[in-house]
Formats: C-alpha cells, sequence, structure tokens
C-alpha cells in the first residue's frame, strides 16, 4: 500500500483538474449564452464548443490519469506522464486563435 499521503496528493490533482473542466464548461456556456452581441454566431459555435469538448476531455483525462497514477503507486512503478497537460494546452491555443480571429478579422 501507499503511504495515505500520496493517494491524498492524487485526489487532490484529480479535483483540480476537475475544477478546471467546470470552469471550462461553465466558459463554453457562457459564451453561447452572453456574448450574443460581442460575436458572429459561427464564432460563437466554435468557441463554445472547443470550451465544452475540452472540459469534457479533461474530465475523462482526469479520472483515467487518477486510475493510472494509483495503479502505479500500489505496484511501486514510475509515474505515468500527465497525458491530459497537452490536450489541454492545445485546447487553449485553439480558443485563442478563434478569439483572435475574431476580433482581428473584420465582421463581414
Amino acid at each position: 500500500e501507499p503511504d495515505p499521503r500520496f493517494t491524498l496528493a492524487n485526489e487532490r490533482t484529480f479535483l483540480a483538474w476537475v475544477r478546471t473542466a467546470l470552469a471550462l464548461l461553465a466558459g463554453g456556456v457562457a459564451v453561447e449564452a452572453f456574448t450574443g452581441a460581442l460575436f458572429a454566431p459561427p464564432v460563437r459555435v466554435v468557441l463554445s464548443t472547443v470550451l465544452l469538448v475540452l472540459a469534457a476531455l479533461l474530465a475523462l483525462g482526469a479520472g483515467a490519469r487518477w486510475l493510472r497514477v494509483e495503479r502505479a503507486m500500489r505496484r511501486g512503478r514510475p509515474l505515468p506522464l500527465p497525458l491530459i497537460v497537452p490536450v489541454l494546452a492545445g485546447g487553449v491555443v485553439l480558443a485563442v486563435v478563434v478569439l483572435l480571429a475574431a476580433v482581428v478579422l473584420p465582421r463581414g
């Protein structure tokens, strides 16, 4: 059995990822619900979809990572790499690109 402190730290990390996923979920809903005057409908749909899909992937990835880390600790193996980090970074970059395009490109 691993030290309980490590198991609890793994759980706190999982909860931090879930909090981030919930924030992205709220952001996706807010973009669709409250930015009608700011962005054209296609921009709103793309941006909110990116945020909502990213939230779902992050929540799923957090659960999978918690399980993989827990198993590795119990078996005395090296901890796995956090594969959800590049997913989160890529999704945020995509959202920023959509926002920049909406701000820089003229509305037509």
